[in-house]
């Protein structure tokens, strides 16, 4: 099996996040901060029909992560757990991913909302989200299940005071 793979950037995501400890840390803690997918040209015949979907997925590489942790302590409890039952950025593989919305489209530029995203990030994928397919009933979210969502609101937008 081959161990090696080769991702290349198919665009920038741009935001007003500079600063890690200040992002929020899920798109749900980001309601109303946009931001811009910048696409390279070359893969903009890619988004024809994307206008239609409310929500999109966007791959991105953690390019800010630190060196890899196998047990982290998560913004939203004050115990540890391994970075599998996280969704830290400091993974063997640093791909992220945000379910944001996508708020208009001109050409290879799609202006987005609800951004949790660090400026200058780049993009791997774009796959729209379908709640047929990506939408389930009765889950268990482990010990994020413990955690109250007042709680989950506050920690989450990391004192977030942007636009």
């Amino acid at each position: 099996m081959d161990k090696n793979f080769v991702f290349k950037s198919i665009g920038v995501i741009r935001s007003s996040h500079t600063k890690a400890s200040e992002t929020p840390i899920q798109p749900v803690f980001a309601e109303g901060i946009k931001g811009t997918v910048v696409l390279n040209p070359d893969y903009a015949d890619g988004l024809q029909d994307l206008y239609q979907f409310s929500h999109i997925c966007l791959f991105y590489y953690f390019h800010k992560a630190g060196p890899l942790e196998l047990v982290v302590k998560p913004f939203l409890e004050n115990r540890e757990h391994g970075i599998f039952a996280t969704r830290a950025p400091a993974r063997p593989n640093p791909i992220g991913f945000s379910v944001v919305r996508l708020v208009s489209m001109d050409n290879n530029l799609l202006h987005i909302s609800d951004v949790d995203i660090l400026d200058g990030t780049p993009l791997l994928d774009i796959k729209p989200y379908i709640k047929r397919f990506d939408s389930r009933d009765n889950v268990r979210c482990g010990w994020q299940d413990r955690v109250k969502d007042e709680d989950a609101a506050i920690r989450g937008r990391r004192e977030f005071k942007g636009s």
